[in-house]
């Protein structure tokens, strides 16, 4: 099942847990993805220790199809965002239930 974590959610559990006003959370959260955002456009990679690394992969163009129509379109160059988890965030994932 698939549960979606919002920036509300963010907030809401930074007001809760430090007890700064929805304001600031909401400013706090706003700005630490700004930051990433812009990092990442900057320097094409981040990294978050203990947590994991973004960065931006060129794609060349290629040749895609609609499975629907099967007609052929030429898929533009572009910029994609990769995430690979650290070591401790795949070892937390993978640990099992009863420990």
């Amino acid at each position: 099942m698939r549960i979606n974590l919002t920036k509300k959610d963010l907030v809401n559990t930074v007001y809760m847990q430090i007890g700064f006003s929805k304001q600031i959370s909401e400013n706090l959260i706003e700005e630490f993805f700004s930051l990433i955002v812009l990092t990442l456009k900057k320097k094409r990679s981040v990294k978050i220790s203990k947590f994991g690394t973004f960065s931006i992969r060129s794609k060349k163009s290629r040749i895609g199809r609609n499975p629907k129509t099967k007609e052929r379109k030429v898929i533009s160059e572009r910029d994609v965002v990769l995430f690979k988890p650290s070591k401790e965030f795949k070892e937390f994932i993978n640990q099992k239930k009863d420990e």
